[in-house]
């Protein structure tokens, strides 16, 4: 990827075979609305809730999709449906990745963003590879519950590594910081933030949520501090300065700080999560009833 991307803070999960919920999620403030297939939807439900999400997408609002995983009757079964169904199809989220080339042949048959989620000890090895196995891969990130489950691990620090190791393969293949997984206490909104801005501080930048209440929450977690905005435009007002003059490729700022590519890039960084914030603050608004 290049250039500064407008990340989304929030992936809300509804489930793909309730279209009163459906049609709530796409009406709330999320910037994602993830149409699950998966975990959500019962054995005997997946039928319907493809039918559901077929005629979501084809009504023209944007929304994403997760599917079952890849070579189970349902996966394909998914993957079929959404290959041949117009609409406003934003993506596809494909759980449990764990090999490159069925990835490929994935992200091949849909022609729309993929974004693989890890979710074993073979997957997160595999991360690099899958976060470069193909042009339309445009995201990843960690099933922790699915993953702690394959490491036999609980709580603590056991997920450390393979988190750190997600945002560093998702970085080195030029793609956005990774969204934290779900919170699953749903009414403890104060776990929630500090453990979104704990994330953050560690390079993950939003989340999946799976309730409205925790969209707010997620979204005052992940917005910049005011001063470091101030800061960033501060320092493109004086790159854009120094553009016409032969001056070296870093420089001390008027604070006395040194400023090279990689400061520059945060600062660029900085600004697109602002302003992702204020359209959405501004759409919001645009929205809400008078």
């Amino acid at each position: 990827m290049t250039g500064p991307e407008h990340p989304h803070r929030t992936w809300l999960y509804v489930p793909g075979d309730r279209p009163d919920r459906i049609g709530k999620a796409l009406d709330s403030d999320a910037d994602a609305v993830v149409l699950d297939l998966e975990d959500a939807v019962a054995p005997d439900a997946k039928d319907t809730a493809r039918r559901t999400v077929a005629r979501v997408l084809a009504e023209g609002r944007p929304a994403y999709v997760r599917i079952n995983a890849p070579g189970t009757p349902d996966g394909d079964a998914d993957i079929g449906l959404l290959a041949s169904t117009p609409g406003a199809l934003a993506g596809v989220r494909i759980p449990k990745c764990e090999d490159p080339g069925v990835l490929r042949r994935v992200a091949d048959a849909l022609g729309v963003p993929v974004f693989p989620v890890l979710e074993s000890a073979l997957g997160v090895e595999n991360a690099l590879a899958i976060a470069t196995a193909h042009p339309l891969v445009a995201g990843i990130s960690l099933g922790e519950a699915d993953l702690s489950a394959d490491l036999r691990v609980s709580g603590g620090d056991a997920l450390a590594w393979p988190r750190s190791r997600v945002v560093v393969a998702a970085r080195a293949a030029g793609l956005p910081s990774p969204p934290q997984s779900v919170w699953t206490a749903v009414r403890d909104l104060d776990g929630l933030r500090a453990d979104t801005v704990a994330g953050h501080r560690a390079g993950f930048f939003g989340r999946s949520v799976i309730h409205p209440a925790q969209i707010p929450v997620v979204h005052e977690a992940c917005a910049p501090d005011p001063a470091d905005v101030a800061w960033a435009r501060g320092l493109m007002d004086q790159l854009t300065e120094r553009a016409g003059s032969a001056g070296a490729a870093a420089w001390i700022d008027s604070a006395g700080r040194f400023v090279d590519k990689a400061v520059v890039e945060r600062a660029s960084w900085l600004l697109a999560v602002a302003a992702s914030a204020h359209r959405s603050a501004e759409q919001q608004k645009e929205g809400s009833p008078s």
